[in-house]
Formats: C-alpha cells, structure tokens, sequence
C-alpha cells in the first residue's frame, strides 16, 4: 500500500465493534470474547483520565473536551425540533430536516467543495446524520453544536430525503460516507492529496487502503490507525491517536468510529491540521475493506438498506432500529405529511 506510515493501534476494538458503526454478529462477537465490554456505552467517564502531553491539562472524555472547547456545560434541549424547513441556523442555505441543518448538496458537489478547500488551504468537517444521529442530535444541545459546526452536512438516510421533499425543501440526493470515502480517494488520487484511514478492528483499515490503492494507484494513503478500545476516554488516549494523525500530516482523513465518538475527536484533530478534510465515516471503512458487505444497490437506492442490514444482523440492532429510530423516522415523516397537506389545502 503507497505510504502507509503510521501503524495499526494495539488493543482491544469492542468498544468500536459496540458503536454506532457496525460489523456482522460474527466478528462482533469475536471481538466481545477478547474484551468482554461489548456494548459500553460511548464517552463513559475514566477515573483515570491524565493530562495528554506535559504542561497542558485536558478534560478526561472527548465529549468534556468539546464542551470545555466550546464553552462549558451546555442546557440539556427540552423544547420541540422542527420538523423539517428554513430553520434557524448558522450557515446560509441549509434547511432543517429531523432537527438537523442539512447543506442540499450532491455528492459531486460535495467532492468539488473538497477539492478547492484543499487547494486553498482550508480544511473542514463533514458529518452525514441519518435517523439515528438525527435522534441522538434531537435530545442532546451539544452533539445539536458539534453536527452545526462542521462546514458540511449532507443526508445519510432516505427518510430525511423524503421528509425534505414533502417539506417542500427538497434535497437533491443521499449522500453517505460508504460513497464519499470512494469518490473523494478518487479525487485526492487525481489531485495527490494524501488520506488516513482511522477506526475499525487491527487490519481493517490497512485492508480499506490497499482496496482504494487497487482502484486508484495513485492514491497516497499516509497511515492508518486502530484505536484500541475505551481510547476516547482519557485525555492521554486521545492524544495517542491524535499524534499519530498529525505526524502523517494527512489532507484527508476518514474517521469510522460511529458518532459521536468519531466526530467529537475530528473536533480535537482539526486545530492540529487546520488545512485537512475530516470524514466522519461510520462503516465506510469496513465497507471500503470488504469485511463488511453493504445491501444491493437497489435496497439502498429505494431506502431499504437498513432492512438488509437488520435481517443481517437481527439480535444487534433490532432495538436501535424497530424500537428507538423506527419511531422517530415516523413521526418526522408524519409530521412532514401533514405539513404537505396542510400547505396543498391552502
């Protein structure tokens, strides 16, 4: 693989198999007999947590680190989401879909964004909320802060798609992190931007850059990391793995660690690499590998992959998506019905 320098992290990877990103029940399982903490929720608090490097003391979780970077503490959000719309929010042009601003962007226009970012100097974040993010962003102000400020947000779901289109604020298109890691490593291999590829158990990642290396021999991957398990938890962690990104000096780097855990470290990386793109990817990478098999292409064009995914792996994530999103994505979507017959009866 061209310019792998920087090597897998050492460690247990239940936690990352426990996370928002997923692996098929096998391999979950595996990696749950060597740690035995499957499952442990994202951010738990360390007794542990020191300071990451000397003289400079740091909050112990990443999700302390963003509220302190952002201010402090936060007020948990008790009021209604709108349900898709104009909105309120900071950067011009987006519209609010589940409670989330959403940039109406394709994927091609995404990776045009990217490529003269990069060619100008400046980095930026782009995070891709599907149902559940957009459920995880409704109860909580500061993950709502973390999806706000990154420069790009762009639909990972066909319910947000649907409900923008009956909201009358139509996004163009689905665009999910499994796609962008393809065409934006085919545009860094045309422009020679290098990339990173950071989350999934030891090996995968390397796999994911010899697979991109086999369609693009171009590409210059500069590293690739495995964060042993419960790494986001202290401050010392977090700064293991940051060192390692910012040696390689990447411009692009694809995170697949689930959100939030992948996102609030992008938050800690940026500063560190204020010219870089930073992909908060989910499964991308596992996808990207071939470890992971994604659903035919007609299930994810008609909104049915997360069927696939759940007949896959029914025991894992029937409660996340029959009990906690299904609902969610029904009430968005009703919600938005109403709205259009409401609108068409006027």
């Amino acid at each position: 693989m061209a310019g792998s320098g920087s090597v897998a992290g050492s460690g247990s990877v239940a936690g990352w198999a426990g996370s928002a990103v997923d692996l098929p029940a096998g391999q979950a399982e595996s990696l749950a007999g060597e740690s035995g903490f499957l499952g442990r929720q994202v951010g738990a608090a360390s007794a542990h947590a020191g300071p990451a490097r000397a003289g400079r003391a740091m909050p112990g979780t990443a999700l302390e680190a963003f509220r302190q970077a952002q201010g402090g503490p936060v007020t948990p959000y008790t009021g209604e989401q709108h349900a898709c719309g104009p909105g309120v929010q900071d950067r011009p042009g987006r519209v609010v879909i589940g409670g989330v601003a959403v940039d109406p962007m394709t994927e091609r226009q995404v990776v045009e964004r990217v490529a003269t970012e990069l060619a100008e100097g400046r980095g930026g974040h782009i995070i891709t909320p599907n149902v559940d993010i957009c459920r995880s962003v409704a109860k909580d102000e500061t993950l709502r802060r973390l999806v706000r400020n990154a420069e790009v947000v762009v639909a990972d779901g066909m319910p947000l798609v649907w409900a923008s289109r009956l909201c009358g604020t139509a996004l163009p298109e689905r665009v999910t992190g499994a796609d962008l890691i393809w065409s934006l490593s085919k545009m860094a291999a045309r422009k020679g931007f290098s990339i990173y590829l950071l989350g999934g158990p030891p090996g995968v990642a390397r796999q994911a850059g010899e697979q991109l290396n086999s369609c693009h021999p171009q590409l210059h991957v500069c590293g690739h990391d495995a964060p042993p398990y419960g790494f986001e938890e202290t401050a010392l962690g977090r700064a293991q793995v940051r060192d390692r990104v910012v040696a390689a000096r990447p411009k692009l780097v694809f995170v697949g660690l689930g959100f939030p855990k992948q996102d609030l470290l992008i938050a800690e990386l940026r500063p560190e690499l204020p010219g870089a793109w930073f992909v908060g990817c989910g499964s991308a990478i596992a996808f990207a590998s071939g470890t992971v098999h994604r659903a035919p292409e007609w299930m994810q064009q008609t909104g049915m992959e997360w069927l696939y995914r759940l007949l896959s792996e029914p025991g894992r994530l029937a409660r996340r998506y029959l009990v906690d999103d299904l609902p969610f994505a029904a009430r968005l979507l009703g919600g938005c019905l109403v709205r259009y017959v409401r609108d068409r009866g006027k």
